[in-house]
């Protein structure tokens, strides 16, 4: 990202060659927040035509994990950039011409747009909803006109930053400005984004689980050793979970079947080390024991799955209440339909009396609760 100019009166702290060294950084992690939520978006709404991999296993936790800890770096990156270059948003007069006009536009776009995607991320980090519209879907739309407008940024602005790229000679890497010079300013920043990422990437990067004073889930804590996001009280299935006569269907061309908790028990049981990967940015893998789903369908008599699985839980509400499952995962033999969760029965919260768990999904379409299976095709 670059800047409006390089005036020779502009202190080093807000000169052109400071706002592209941190431009630099804030366009590499507002790029790797697009990327990887992309991928997230179409793990949530496949496109029917491109099949998603199974495989790594901790794919979606790494690539989830590395949006949230990009996108929490890019806030004091985000708040160092405009520091740079807020004297210049508010020349006099605004407009000059028709062609300035426009780069105006562009940047208030980007300004507008970039605070507004930060700020509703750090609020979903710790699922506070206090804005009137659906986080996911605006997130996700924001995201496109964040990139568009940055990609009209620098082309208005490539001039200036090829200019100032690198350091040029007789340029003063230290060059001292009012109250700090510019080596101290930018240090500070990455000292800022490099804080802010050691003390809450440890949700997701057991390495630095130790520093983890910040985000608002840490690595072993909740029932059975694992964190949650929804507990059966807020999804309403405190008692339906429980309930004596509670069975899982599954449906299919072939048929339907009920199976009771005994008879999910009394199936061949498989146990997989797999984790559970939420899009707010945390993660942890655990052992999981219960019957592989396709063992499942192969009992109901239902043929092999070509088309997506409609899942549905006991939480009547709420946007994960039906989820679809791919063929591709369906098929999968790491995909359980779990009963036991590190040794033991699946805790009410975790999604007793059995949940999905398949490799490579966030963990909002592991469906909890479970209450029907159909097989479409």
């Amino acid at each position: 990202m670059g800047a409006a100019h390089d005036a020779a009166s502009d202190p080093p702290v807000k000169s052109a060659r400071t706002t592209v060294v941190v431009g630099r950084l804030l366009g590499a992690a507002f790029l790797i927040c697009f990327g990887t939520g992309v991928y997230s978006h179409l793990l949530q709404d496949p496109l029917p035509w491109l099949p998603m991999p199974t495989r790594p296993v901790e794919l979606f936790r790494f690539t989830q994990g590395l949006h949230v800890i990009a996108g929490t770096a890019a806030v004091p990156l985000l708040l160092a950039k405009l520091w740079t270059v807020y004297p210049r948003l508010f020349t006099w007069p605004p407009v000059t011409s028709v062609a300035h006009f426009l780069e105006r536009a562009s940047i208030a776009v980007l300004v507008g747009v970039s605070l507004v995607e930060v700020t509703i991320g750090l609020m979903n980090l710790v699922q506070w909803y206090a804005f009137p519209f659906p986080f996911r879907a605006t997130h996700f739309a924001l995201a496109w006109v964040l990139i568009g407008a940055l990609a009209i940024h620098l082309g208005v602005k490539l001039p200036v930053i090829a200019r100032v790229w690198r350091r040029q000679p007789g340029d003063r890497a230290d060059a001292t400005g009012r109250f700090v010079s510019r080596r101290g300013f930018l240090a500070a920043v990455g000292a800022a984004a490099a804080s802010a990422v050691a003390l809450t990437a440890g949700q997701s990067v057991p390495a630095l689980a130790p520093l983890n004073v910040l985000a608002p889930r840490r690595m072993g804590v909740g029932p059975q050793g694992l964190p949650i996001n929804r507990t059966a009280a807020q999804a309403g299935v405190t008692e339906t979970a429980v309930a004596p006569d509670w069975v899982l269907t599954v449906t299919s061309p072939a048929g339907s079947r009920d199976f009771t908790l005994d008879d999910l028990r009394s199936l061949p049981q498989a146990e997989e080390v797999l984790p559970i990967a939420c899009v707010e940015g945390w993660s942890q893998s655990a052992s999981w024991r219960g019957v592989r789903l396709i063992d499942l369908l192969d009992a109901a008599g239902a043929p092999e799955p070509s088309a997506p699985l409609r899942i549905e839980s006991l939480q009547e509400r709420g946007a994960f209440a039906r989820t679809e499952m791919p063929p591709q995962y369906a098929r999968d033999p790491l995909t359980l339909v779990a009963l036991e969760l590190n040794g033991g029965t699946l805790d009410i919260d975790h999604g007793y009396p059995a949940r999905v768990i398949a490799p490579g999904r966030p963990g909002v379409m592991q469906t909890k609760w479970l209450r029907r299976i159909e097989v479409t095709a």
